[in-house]
């Protein structure tokens, strides 16, 4: 489940809103909590705290009920406009990818982030 060696794909919704600097972050915290034993179940799904500093924010991991949220900090300097719009993102472990995309628990078009 999630080995390093995956191909790390990133949705193209999931790209039109999200940094890559951000989505790359995501994957490197999946990959220590992988190495770290730490995930339990996939998919994991990424929820974003509205709280930011100018250099960083905070998102969380979540296993459903099998394993405690985490949060852990994410580095970026940049504007934020994904932020304060509740975007759930889900990590899914394909046989031959790490898949970024946006949850149906909050249906999203590109084009509306805009």
């Amino acid at each position: 489940m999630y080995e390093p060696t995956k191909k790390r794909r990133v949705a193209e919704d999931v790209a039109k809103v999200f940094p890559k600097e951000v989505t790359n972050q995501i994957f490197d915290v999946i990959a220590v909590m992988n190495k770290a034993k730490q995930i339990v179940t996939a998919p994991v799904a990424i929820a974003f705290s509205d709280d930011y500093t100018d250099d960083e924010m905070y998102a969380m991991i979540i296993q459903g009920n099998l394993a405690p949220a985490q949060e852990f900090p994410l580095t970026y300097a940049g504007e934020k406009p994904f932020l304060g719009h509740g975007y759930i993102l889900v990590v899914k472990d394909k046989p031959k990818t790490i898949r970024l995309d946006f949850s149906t628990a909050n249906p999203f078009k590109a084009e509306e982030s805009k």
